[in-house]
């Protein structure tokens, strides 16, 4: 018969926890899985529905993509435990992500001093229709 030493039962408990550690890790994954489903769903049924105004859809639209963003690279990519370093440089990239956002959904709303505001999507760009000129004949 075998005996058991007592450093084989501290493996034993060390390896039921490990057991117990990696089935937590795989409900979060899971759970943010069913998270980007449920997203995908969202975005899916939001671009059936007309907010009135492009800049408004183009807004809901990034609002869901920045949620799934963020599950995809705070759990997959392991970002929720890194160092401050890393919270940084995330800071900043999400700083000129807003911003550049902003700019973009600012120059597409009427009130607009860029980008010409609601005149952009008409077919003439905002200026008056070109007389059509006939060839010069010689």
């Amino acid at each position: 018969m075998a005996e058991h030493s007592p450093a084989a039962h501290a493996d034993h408990g060390h390896d039921e926890h490990e057991i117990e550690h990696i089935k937590s890790h795989i409900k979060v994954y899971v759970w943010i899985f069913a998270m980007l489903i449920l997203g995908t769903i969202v975005t899916v049924a939001i671009s059936y529905v007309d907010f009135g105004a492009a800049w408004k859809n183009i807004t809901v639209g990034l609002i869901i993509a920045t949620i799934k963003a963020t599950l995809v690279a705070g759990w997959f990519m392991h970002l929720i435990s890194e160092k401050k370093l890393i919270y940084s440089i995330m800071a900043v990239t999400v700083f000129f992500f807003v911003a550049l956002g902003f700019i973009t959904i600012w120059s597409m709303m009427g009130a607009s001093l860029i980008g010409g505001g609601l005149n952009q999507h008409s077919p003439t760009g905002g200026a008056a229709p070109a007389a059509a000129v006939a060839p010069a004949h010689h």
